[in-house]
Parts: structure tokens; sequence; C-alpha cells
């Protein structure tokens, strides 16, 4: 089945960006045969209290469902950096739980992927394959656990010989990244991978209460 998602970002940079992954996800990584997906974006701050949160998810929700094409899975995808402050397998739950007191019919399917500690940490964990790539050095090195590490903006801001710009870059470096690397180097990219592959045509019918686990 054909799916849609809209997906709740927080940074101006990861609103084109993350369409960009989820297709590369979808088509390349797992061979998905067709995905739509529409960029939410809420405010910094907005997305981590249950008022702020309310508003995103019912006009996010609104856009799920605003086409009448019957044949599309359906997905609302939260998206936000822990930051380093918070960890993902105590946080996704509670944020889920906070998204099911706003939209608590089954038609609308949720997940939550919380990138740890940041978007930018998911290049590097693909570093091998950003050699050389938009203005880093060919001798990039490799971390061994850029999650554990905490690498993020800061990573990328060592490495660039020049300003790191968000709206520019990020979707620069989502075109470049080995997604199997990244895969293999970040838990939490994992999670995100493992969210899509089970809305696969013949997958196992997701539970729309969302599943939290990394």
């Amino acid at each position: 089945m054909p799916l849609r998602v809209v997906v709740v970002v927080e940074g101006h940079g990861e609103v084109k960006a993350i369409c960009l992954l989820l297709e590369r996800i979808w088509y390349e990584l797992l061979g998905g045969d067709y995905i739509e997906v529409v960029p939410w974006r809420g405010k910094q701050g907005q997305l981590r209290k249950l008022d702020g949160l309310r508003p995103v998810v019912e006009a996010a929700a609104i856009k799920l469902h605003g086409t009448a094409r019957p044949d599309l899975r359906r997905l609302l995808l939260l998206m936000i950096d822990t930051e380093g402050q918070e960890c993902p397998k105590t946080t996704a739950p509670e944020r889920l739980a906070w998204v099911r007191q706003v939209r608590s019919d089954p038609a609308t399917e949720v997940a939550c992927v919380f990138p740890n500690p940041m978007f930018e940490t998911w290049f590097a964990a693909s570093a091998t394959a950003l050699r050389g790539k938009n203005d880093l050095p060919i001798d990039l090195p490799k971390p061994a656990d850029p999650e554990q590490e905490r690498l993020g903006k800061g990573w990328i801001r060592r490495h660039l010989p020049r300003k790191y710009k968000e709206t520019v870059d990020q979707p620069r470096f989502v075109a470049q990244i080995d997604l199997a690397e990244c895969q293999l180097s970040s838990r939490s990219f994992r999670k995100l991978v493992k969210e899509l592959a089970e809305r696969l045509p013949g997958s196992e019918k997701h539970d729309a209460s969302g599943d939290t686990s990394a």
C-alpha cells in the first residue's frame, strides 16, 4: 500500500532535508514503491510541552488526511532532536501518549523518532561517505560511536571550513550519506528505518498506538 507521511520537525533545514531522507530510505534502502512526504514544522521547544504539541498535532493530522486517495496508508511521524538532554527510550512513549490525547482515531498511525542527540548526528554516522563532499575534508575522521560521543552540529562545524547553513547543507548532506553506513552506526537512525519498514506492503499491521522500541 502506498504511504503518506506527515513528519513534524523543529528545524528550518530539516523541512527540506527530511523529505529527501525519507524518500531515500523508502526507495533505496527498503525498495518501497510509493511514498508521499509532507513536512510540518513546530517552533523550537513547542513540541516538548503538551500544550504546545497539541495544535501542531491537530494541524498535521488534518494535513495527513487532506487527500481524497483511499489507497494511502497514513503515518504521523514526530521527529525531535534529543539535544543530549532526553533519552529516546523513555521520552518517546511520553510523546506518543501526548499525541494520542490529541489524536486517538485508529486511522492515524503514529510514530516517534528522536535523532540522538540531533539530526546532524546521522551525518557523523555516515562520515566515510561524506569525505570530500560538500566542502568536508577528504580525511574526515569516522567516529566510533557518534551517538555515545554526542556528535552533532559541533562536529559538522569543526570539520567544515566555512559557515554551516542548515537550510542549504542539510539537504546536501542527506543526498550524499550512505544509508547503510548510517544504519550501522546510529541506533536512532535504525529506529527511523524500522518505522518505515513496518509500513511496507505485506509487513505486519502496525499498532496505531505507536512503537517506541529502539
